[in-house]
């Protein structure tokens, strides 16, 4: 089996954040989702999110869940193929109630965008020149 990251992000409205990452293209696997967690694929089955509610997650770790609207510990950053990728995700983000914290930044070589999804936390997107 190849090595794959899967994140674990706590989320208030579980039904809510799978419309919004939905809404970006991403898809869930059912098999590994109930009432209580959603399976997302981000990338092919190499990275992957399982988006859990808030009291389930805060059993797993046995500490206080930190409000991500308010602090964060990480920002998740995804490369994408192109420049028109980082801005489609980022116009699907807005549209689907995200928050965009700040304009693309085009370093020429590299291009970034970021979004905050609908509970706070904190994703980079970037496109660098194959030449770089």
């Amino acid at each position: 089996m190849n090595k794959q990251i899967i994140l674990n992000l706590p989320v208030k409205d579980l039904e809510k954040s799978r419309a919004f990452f939905s809404a970006l293209g991403f898809t869930f696997n059912s098999r590994f989702s109930g009432e209580n967690a959603a399976f997302m694929n981000i990338v092919d089955d190499t990275i992957q999110a399982m988006l859990t509610t808030e009291a389930f997650f805060q059993s797993l770790i046995g500490k206080p869940v930190a409000k991500a609207k308010e602090a964060n510990e990480v920002v998740i950053c995804l490369s994408c193929e192109s420049r028109e990728e980082v801005d489609s995700l980022i116009t699907r983000a807005k549209a689907a109630g995200g928050r965009i914290p700040h304009p693309p930044e085009d370093h020429g070589f590299m291009y970034d965008q970021g979004f905050e999804d609908i509970d706070g936390h904190l994703w980079n997107l970037v496109w660098t020149a194959p030449e770089a």
